[in-house]
């Protein structure tokens, strides 16, 4: 393999971490058969992977479907609903903050618990926060009967909106960047914890558990939200306000799982045991880096609704002019933020050295051990694997209910019962990876992932039917189920165990980035091209990916074992 240029005194760092990490993940026995494999689902750490895998899956409905379906009931429009899914780019950037939870110690926690359970209980409480705080505001404030009696106008009543929905966004933001962090806690834990040998089945547990919560938080929600007392005629913020809350309450499985399990028998590299200030100055550095982002953001605002005005004009494509205006305003705040970074970095207020550890060495150290030409083909397919499923999933709960299925309806079909579907297809995810291999069961799901696609163009054609919907859920979700076990196996078997935390971060960083960017968009695309076409274009996604597995393979047969 090709090796990278690169300074001396980051070699140097780099091959001390690796000299340094001892008590590696525990080595375990690979399941050799059927049965040997199904009863390593006991294995305990296997059995931890299903209660973290709900603590994590319990936020992400809160943010996207169930959310979405609170606001419409609020009155929000159907475009303003589907932006709220930026709230979740946390997730796709908490590679910039993965550093903090491998380096910094958190004062008594760490010490009582250890550097993963302390951080992963900070962040399970920072979650069930920020769903409260979620529950404190209603949307539709400002709309109807108040506004009304006062004799207001619709503007003025628009203002009120609006600010309850800046606050909503704001909290929704707070309670993506707090599971994120959980996330990267997670995924760290899992890798440590144990050996390659287990990590499929890990996988399949988590997978599990993930979608587990995720039946609470969705189907869960809907059911409590109307049995409450709010419908799509009859809006109540009273209702949700109870349903987040219990939500919040359900956090509680992810904490105890965090008290009674064990820290990982992994230890931290000795480069990041840096002294308390140079830590101290690095965290306050990147808060200023991430102050300087928000700022040239929202300054961002009025220029980027100008370009985007301007490029419809031109193109007369009013969802394609908001993404590439929505695009370069991010990027302009991204690049606004490393700038400031630098400049802390040039008046040494924080350590050069201390940053080449935290994010120069994990990277070199993929291309290091991939080559550059591999480095980047495995990035390419990280970053598009979840991009049909992702961009798809903004919109499902919308699509249903505009096809006229009730809210029991999709909460019954699409919650509980393509989520147990889900379930289903990762058990058999794991088990598949591990007779057969990794890539083949990732090439596999591709597949079916473009095919079932194309099956919601059938229920976007006709009259609404709940056989069919069974039908088209279960056929997706099983597909996805598999497909993600056999991903997150892949995703563990990429990370060196001397950067556990910020390369699985920068890995799951990257899966969600672009997807997530898109997804924003999905309902302004089906405003434009209409429900039929927007399935099919999410199956046409599928095809670069496919080709990038089929390439993966050829060049990975000395990288990754298969069968």
């Amino acid at each position: 393999m090709s090796t990278p240029n690169r300074p001396a005194e980051l070699h140097a760092a780099h091959a001390a971490h690796a000299a340094h990490v001892v008590g590696p993940a525990p080595s375990t026995t690979a399941p050799s058969g059927w049965r040997e494999g199904l009863a390593a689902f006991a294995h305990p750490r296997v059995v931890t992977m299903l209660f973290l895998g709900f603590s994590a899956g319990v936020p992400i409905l809160l943010i996207f479907s169930s959310l979405s379906l609170w606001l419409r009931e609020a009155g929000v429009e159907k475009s303003a609903v589907t932006y709220f899914s930026w709230a979740a780019l946390g997730y796709s950037f908490k590679f910039v903050w993965a550093p903090l939870v491998d380096r910094l110690s958190l004062p008594l926690l760490t010490r009582t618990l250890g550097r993963r359970r302390g951080w992963l209980l900070l962040s399970q409480i920072a979650v069930a926060g920020s769903i409260l705080w979620m529950a404190s505001i209603d949307p539709a404030a400002g709309i109807g009967g108040a506004a009304e009696a006062a004799g207001e106008t619709v503007a003025g009543a628009g203002t009120g909106t609006t600010t309850a929905l800046t606050l909503m966004a704001f909290a929704a933001v707070a309670l993506g960047f707090s599971s994120a962090t959980q996330d990267i806690v997670i995924d760290a834990y899992r890798v440590d914890s144990a050996g390659s040998e287990l990590q499929a089945l890990m996988s399949s547990t988590y997978v599990a558990g993930y979608r587990i919560g995720m039946i609470v938080a969705g189907a869960g929600a809907l059911y409590l939200a109307q049995g409450f007392g709010s419908t799509a005629e009859t809006y109540d913020y009273g209702a949700w306000r109870l349903t987040y809350a219990v939500m919040a309450a359900v956090m509680l499985v992810g904490m105890l799982t965090t008290l009674v399990i064990d820290e990982p028998a992994v230890r931290v590299p000795v480069l990041s045991e840096r002294p308390l200030g140079e830590n101290l100055r690095f965290f306050v550095a990147f808060l200023v880096a991430v102050a300087s982002f928000v700022v040239a953001f929202r300054l961002g605002g009025d220029p980027a609704a100008a370009l985007s005005g301007a490029i419809e004009r031109a193109t007369g494509n009013g969802a394609l002019a908001g993404l590439l205006a929505a695009t370069l305003r991010l990027g302009v705040a991204l690049a606004t933020a490393a700038a400031v970074f630098r400049l802390l970095i040039a008046l040494r207020l924080v350590e050069a050295a201390n940053v080449g550890e935290a994010y120069v060495a994990p990277v070199l150290d993929f291309f290091e051990r991939y080559g550059t030409r591999i480095a980047w083909l495995l990035l390419a397919l990280v970053g598009f694997y979840r991009v049909s499923d992702i961009v798809l999933g903004v919109i499902a709960n919308v699509f249903y209910q505009d096809m006229g299925y009730t809210k029991v309806q999709i909460a019954n079909v699409s919650k509980v019962f393509g989520l147990l579907i889900t379930i289903s297809g990762g058990f058999l995810g794991g088990l598949l990876a591990v007779r057969f291999g990794v890539l083949r069961i990732l090439l596999l799901g591709a597949v079916l992932s473009a095919l079932t696609n194309l099956l919601f163009v059938l229920l976007a054609s006709g009259e609404p039917s709940v056989p069919l919907l069974y039908v088209v859920i279960g056929a997706d979700n099983l597909s996805a189920g598999l497909a993600q076990a056999a991903f997150i196996a892949f995703l563990a078997s990429l990370v060196n165990v001397s950067f556990t935390a910020v390369q699985t971060a920068i890995f799951t960083s990257i899966m969600t980035l672009f997807p997530k960017v898109l997804g924003g968009y999905s309902g302004s695309m089906v405003e434009t091209i209409g429900y039929p076409v927007f399935f099919v274009v999410t199956a046409l996604l599928t095809l670069p990916v496919i080709g990038l597995i089929l390439v993966a393979r050829r060049h990975l047969e000395r990288e990754i074992r298969e069968p």
